[in-house]
């Protein structure tokens, strides 16, 4: 075949192409189920609601709300709910207190679940670890209400009655949830990882620390979003638990504005906004390695 030939067949292969290449797109489109579509935005829209009812009642003053459906966007607006809120909830120290709280429990979590899970995983060929394993699991099926007053009588007893007590409690009930979550993620890591540096003589705690702990990035963001949030958000443990009223969360701080025969609606909106601001900037930034965490989690 001369030159001119292949100039001559070559336009020919391309346009051969094209027509395919449309029908395959064409096939593409036409096998999305716009109905499925449609009914996950519109059940994605209506996450929005609960928010915007939350943000429009923190700006409305009670007579606002009271005579309204509680839609109504306020006119005028009172940005002094705000400023109440942070006096009658004594914002700063409950903030500080929930933000040591949480921050001490997520960090002894991620160090003591991880480790656990690592022990776990790497040994659940023995019949031990493998009790030990489903033992953990078998608390997750345990309510907190259920074991609450033995729990509240030994914090008394051991003195933990109060911060510390509490982030020990966060960490020990996590140990279920966070060690199911690390042991499936664990599986995923290859085992000629560990067994080269082994070769090189790293002891067990160096292989952990310089190989397994810095692949589990994705499930410790999981993990320690999910205990953030609980730490954060939980009501029930702070108020059986902590005694000194210095010592109190925002959510504990929060329960000031539920009365005997009524509630400050506004003012208590206005809390729950301010406390959900920071919490909601942190899982936007770390909102990828969640679902990486939990993606990769999830595959063995």
């Amino acid at each position: 075949m001369t030159a001119s030939q292949v100039m001559n067949s070559a336009p020919a292969q391309s346009t051969d192409a094209s027509p395919h290449t449309g029908r395959s797109f064409g096939r593409r489109l036409h096998g999305v189920n716009w109905w499925l579509t449609a009914l996950v935005a519109v059940c994605s829209l209506t996450v929005l609601v609960p928010l915007y009812f939350a943000v429009a009642i923190a700006l409305k003053s009670p007579e606002q709300l009271a005579q309204g459906t509680g839609f109504e966007w306020p006119n005028p607006v009172h940005w002094s709910n705000f400023a109440e809120a942070w006096e009658r909830t004594n914002f700063p120290s409950a903030l500080l207190n929930t933000a040591l709280i949480t921050v001490c429990s997520v960090v002894l979590t991620l160090l003591t679940s991880s480790v656990l899970a690592y022990a776990l995983a790497r040994n659940m060929h023995r019949p031990f670890f493998k009790i030990v394993y489903y033992y953990f699991l078998a608390a997750m099926f345990i309510p907190f209400p259920i074991v609450m007053l033995p729990v509240v009588k030994e914090t008394g007893l051991l003195g933990l009655d109060n911060q510390a007590g509490l982030i020990v409690l966060y960490t020990l009930y996590g140990f279920s949830m966070n060690i199911f979550l690390y042991t499936t993620y664990l599986h995923s890591i290859p085992m000629e990882l560990e067994e080269a540096a082994r070769v090189d003589g790293a002891s067990t705690w160096r292989v952990f620390r310089q190989i397994i702990f810095p692949l589990l990035m994705p499930m410790n963001a999981t993990v320690g979003i999910l205990t953030c949030v609980w730490a954060w958000n939980d009501f029930i443990m702070p108020l059986v638990v902590l005694t000194d009223p210095s010592a109190r969360t925002l959510p504990l701080a929060q329960y000031v504005f539920q009365g005997q025969y009524n509630t400050n609606y506004t003012v208590a909106f206005a809390s729950y906004l301010m406390a959900m601001a920071p919490l909601l900037l942190v899982y936007i930034f770390s909102q990828r390695w969640v679902i990486s965490g939990v993606v990769r989690g999830s595959v063995k």
